[in-house]
């Protein structure tokens, strides 16, 4: 029995919870951290970099996954760590007030407990979904789960800041503790029993953590996928950083409307999620590998449109950058789509593992990415003007996209040899 409608709703439900918690920490506690404490901005950017470089763990987080039972558990505890992770950083911001150092420590040690709690309760997530989803599901699995997340960031970013204001540091801790309970309380209810009549598979063979990841990392298949999400991911996130700068410096836009444009650039995400979804599982268009490459292909193009506007300083800014999310949603649910079709290929009970691989590729490249991007800037507005420096940064981009389109067209099989790497639905 796999997964039904109803079950994969609620396993959304916990990636809605994951990404409320998780946007506070990247977003309104560094905004706190860099205004009302007038501290560096790169001291949060710093932090958010340990919680991604912490979730190398991932692997771990999948193997013990495999091999301990229920994914739920991990699941749950997953959650409950970085539920006390983010608590744990909003006491940081206080502390950091009366003492630097003190607040520092207390900062450290809660964005590492933030990224043990997001990989092992998102790897754990991923890998149910991955051996408990039907075939046919899996687009439709992947965009519900992104989109529920996608949501839960966006209203809990919205009321929190509604909150919030006035600030101070008790209400803080307040919303914090109300947002963090929250998330346990609704992991929770969201997988109670939801493994019970799932088919079990059999336990892999008992053997120590390097040798079972040294056993996937052998797979041909595996390994060349891991580097693929290690190039696209880094593709992916090269502008995160730089895209807003880009319309401040370049074509003079406001806070707010650089504010805007990055709303703008979100809501793309989101219709692209959701035209890969209906697409491909409810019109049967088309293998995900399909989606992915064009997805890479279109944000390649639309990179490149938002590089030329920068020449001309024209309109082109606003509809290029749409289409930049708009293609980068396609691509990231049809690679999460595909990744938890070939988590299914290659050893048995491995799937956790081959997760966690991935997701630490994903995660390092999402830092290694996003400061790419920004000392690459940094460094080319030292020779040349604002405009062409961003635009180059941009171009190098695209170019990355398309290399990575062109390995998944390698790696990638357009047909399914069997019905559980079966990557289109309906078949």
């Amino acid at each position: 029995m796999m997964l039904s409608w109803l079950a994969i709703v609620r396993l959304g439900l916990v990636q809605m919870a994951l990404g409320s918690v998780v946007v506070l920490t990247t977003s309104t506690l560094n905004r706190l951290m860099v205004v009302e404490l007038a501290l560096p901005a790169v001291l949060p950017g710093l932090l958010v970099a340990l919680h991604y470089g912490i979730q190398i763990t991932r692997p771990n987080w999948g193997f013990l996954s495999d091999t301990g039972g229920r994914r739920t558990a991990w699941i749950v505890r997953g959650m409950t760590l970085l539920a006390g992770g983010a608590m744990l950083a909003s006491l940081g911001i206080v502390v950091l007030k009366a003492s630097f150092a003190a607040g520092l420590a207390v900062s450290i040690l809660a964005y590492a407990l933030i990224g043990l709690g997001v990989g092992a309760s998102g790897t754990s997530l991923l890998a149910l979904l991955a051996t408990a989803t039907a075939p046919r599901r899996r687009a439709a699995a992947a965009t519900i789960t992104w989109l529920m997340m996608i949501a839960g960031i966006a209203v809990t970013a919205g009321v929190v800041g509604w909150l919030l204001d006035p600030y101070t540091p008790v209400r803080l801790l307040e919303i914090v503790a109300c947002v963090t309970l929250g998330s346990v309380l609704l992991t929770l209810l969201a997988t109670w029993g939801v493994e019970r009549g799932v088919i079990a598979r059999p336990a892999p063979e008992p053997m120590p953590f390097r040798e079972g990841l040294a056993e996937i990392w052998a797979e041909p298949k595996a390994r060349a996928f891991t580097l693929f999400v290690a190039l696209s991911m880094s593709a992916y996130f090269m502008q995160e950083l730089i895209l807003e700068p880009y319309a401040g410096l370049v074509f003079g836009f406001t806070p707010g409307q650089s504010t805007q444009l990055s709303g703008a650039q979100n809501g793309g995400v989101f219709a692209g999620m959701l035209a890969v979804g209906i697409a491909a599982t409810g019109l049967g268009l088309g293998a995900l590998r399909t989606w992915v490459i064009a997805g890479c292909v279109g944000s390649a193009a639309a990179l490149a449109a938002i590089a030329l506007a920068g020449q001309s300083e024209s309109a082109l800014l606003l509809p290029a950058t749409i289409a930049l999310g708009f293609f980068n949603g396609m691509f990231a649910v049809a690679a999460i789509g595909s990744m938890m079709a070939l988590a299914g290929e290659g050893r048995e009970s491995r799937e956790g593992t081959r997760m966690g691989l991935w997701g630490a590729a994903q995660a390092l490249a999402a830092g290694f990415g996003g400061l790419v991007g920004a000392a690459s800037v940094d460094l080319l507005r030292l020779a040349m003007g604002p405009a062409p420096a961003f635009g180059l940064v941009f171009a190098a981009e695209a170019l990355l996209f398309l290399a990575a389109a062109a390995m998944a067209a390698r790696i990638m099989d357009a047909r399914p040899r069997a019905p559980q790497a079966n990557l289109v639905p309906g078949e």
